[in-house]
């Protein structure tokens, strides 16, 4: 994908797109788009919450909008009809660690409805997705992502309130891991996104959970168009800010999301805003603190400190008619370095004792509903044949059986740990899938075949059947029709629990008598995929607004009052009114009951 590299490409690139970007930046969380005056007292960061307040550079570069194909169709360049580019390049950990976000949070703050690609936005604009940080599976990274020190002037003043735990800053706080959390405000919005019992900033899973937790905060409803202006601004306090997350969150909505494996080389996006042999970022005149723009490329001229290397002379062409010397053997060459002798084993030093055998270390058995996560993870313990353990030895644990969807949180079915001082090496957090079943986690040694490897058994079990307490028809009732005619109504039945649209509802419709008792065997009827007339049709389910429509349906020649008889999966029954008029009577216009 192009990035704009500038804030001048960028408020360029920006002013050429505002139109789409303004038609379409929350079209997909089903709201129109925010207004860009929403008021300080409703989003202004408190006192006790400085998440809003400056706090690092975040990289303002918009997804590249522009059509392909510039220069042919329309005038002007461009078809006017190519999609803007959609390979997004998350990496493979980050994109699973925002929707594994997202399905907890479905659970956890159900009235939220915050969809993963908003998260995604925050994690591309707030450090690209930790790219070039030396993002794990397990959802850490190599190098630590970390923000300015909050000193004021340029960004906010705040003194520590972590003790450097997170930071490693005793004096003043700043911003840490793949979505900058504030030390203070993880201290609120912290949660463990990947069910290892710590809530870490810095790992990704942990932050995109953070993060969601945060956005929802103060019973948001982000299918709002207000809640979701201020759940952005009160992240950043910048409509630039609001306009880039927003940007990125539609490109991920498109569909076309494309992966990169974790490891994928990139330059990292510092949000401190330095970059190695120049000073801090300075903002320009009149932009919004805290909302910064993607640093300048570095020119050709030295860094103020840094020597100008001098150029190298070359190298004297040998004569030829001079002989080559030959190396005295006595002599070193000063063009090999001196050998140095093998080092010797210190024999006070104790050789570490081989790992023999593996034990487990956790429950055998496990237990959970499709589509959660796995409360135990697999433990074993590495020892010696004195029963002592063993340190650094790797263990692989695998997800046996090709016919399971669960998956370690990251994706994969196999990862590598190793164990730690007492022995005891932990898989992460494995994520059940959505298929009832059995499978085993098996434990091994890593090179090590003759020890005997160690099983947990998983089951999951199925999801409990979505229930709704109601069933009621939207809009107008059906006219009354002539014999052999289509009815012209549109039937739409909404299924709703406690107020709340339910999706996955399964619902049939049968052809019954005008008080709906029992089923008639002519009449009304829909047609099958071969076009013959049926009394009795499978709806399917609701979709994700509980909703169902009706296929179309049609009078025969049997005059009379009818119903369409709607029963759901867990029993609810809604009656239709139908009535068909006799043979050449005028058709009337008023809807029956």
């Amino acid at each position: 994908m192009k990035i704009l590299r500038t804030r001048a490409a960028s408020v360029s690139r920006q002013g050429l797109c505002t139109a789409l970007l303004v038609a379409s930046l929350t079209a997909a969380v089903g709201v129109s788009p925010p207004h860009n005056t929403a008021g300080a007292d409703e989003s202004s960061p408190r006192p006790s919450d400085p998440q809003g307040k400056p706090h690092g550079v975040p990289n303002l570069a918009l997804p590249d909008l522009a059509p392909k194909n510039p220069g042919k169709g329309k005038p002007g360049g461009g078809t006017g009809g190519d999609a803007p580019d959609g390979n997004t390049g998350i990496p493979k950990t980050a994109l699973a660690a925002y929707q594994n976000a997202a399905r907890l949070a479905a659970t956890q703050l159900p009235g939220c409805h915050i969809p993963w690609e908003l998260i995604a936005g925050i994690g591309r604009v707030e450090s690209v997705h930790a790219g070039g940080y030396g993002l794990r599976s397990d959802g850490s990274t190599e190098k630590p992502i970390r923000g300015p020190r909050l000193t004021g002037g340029q960004f906010a003043e705040i003194r520590d309130t972590d003790k450097g735990r997170w930071d490693g800053d005793t004096e003043y706080d700043r911003a840490v891991g793949p979505t900058q959390f504030i030390p203070s405000t993880w201290e609120m919005s912290g949660a463990d996104g990947n069910g290892d019992g710590i809530k870490d900033p810095n790992n990704i899973f942990d932050a995109a959970l953070g993060t969601a937790h945060y956005l929802c905060a103060n019973n948001r409803d982000l299918n709002s168009s207000a809640d979701l202006d201020k759940a952005v601004l009160s992240y950043n306090q910048s409509r630039e800010y609001v306009t880039a997350v927003l940007a990125w969150m539609r490109t991920y909505q498109s569909g076309n999301v494309g992966t990169v494996p974790d490891d994928t080389p990139t330059t990292p996006h510092n949000p401190s805003g330095d970059t190695p042999g120049r000073s801090p970022h300075t903002p320009s005149p009149g932009s919004t603190p805290g909302g910064g723009s993607t640093t300048t490329p570095p020119s050709n001229k030295p860094s103020p400190g840094k020597q100008t290397p001098t150029p190298q002379k070359p190298s004297p062409k040998p004569d030829p008619q001079k002989p080559t010397p030959k190396p005295d053997p006595q002599k070193p060459d000063p063009q090999k370095p001196d050998p140095k002798p093998d080092p010797k084993p210190d024999p006070t030093k104790p050789k570490p004792s081989p790992v023999t055998r593996l034990e487990r270390d956790s429950a055998a058995k496990w237990e959970a509903t499709a589509g959660d996560v796995f409360e135990e993870r697999a433990s074993v313990k590495a020892l010696d044949k004195a029963g002592k353990p063993v340190a650094g030895t790797r263990v692989v644990f695998e997800i046996i059986g090709e016919s399971t969807k669960a998956t370690f949180l990251g994706g994969s079915k196999k990862v590598t740990a190793t164990t730690l001082k007492d022995g005891i090496a932990t898989s992460p957090s494995i994520l059940a899938g959505d298929t009832a079943g059995q499978f085993p986690v098996r434990a091994i040694v890593e090179g090590k075949d003759s020890i005997t490897p160690v099983d947990f058994n998983a089951t999951v079990k199925p999801a409990p059947a979505p229930h709704a307490d109601k069933i009621e028809r939207v809009g107008n009732e059906c006219a009354e029709v002539q014999p052999n005619s289509p009815f012209t109504c549109k039937v739409v039945i909404q299924a709703s629990k406690d107020g709340k649209a339910v999706a996955n509802i399964g619902m049939t419709a049968t052809v019954a008598s005008a008080d709906g008792k029992k089923a008639v065997e002519t009449g009304p009827y829909f047609k099958d995929k071969n076009g013959k007339p049926v009394r009795k049709f499978d709806l399917g389910k609701t979709d994700g607004n509980g909703q169902i429509e009706l296929p179309e349906f049609f009078a025969d020649d049997l005059s009379g009052a009818f119903t369409i008889r709607i029963v759901t999966t867990d029993d609810q029954v809604l009656l239709v009114h139908l009535h068909v008029k006799a043979a050449g009577s005028a058709q009337s216009s008023t809807p029956k009951a």
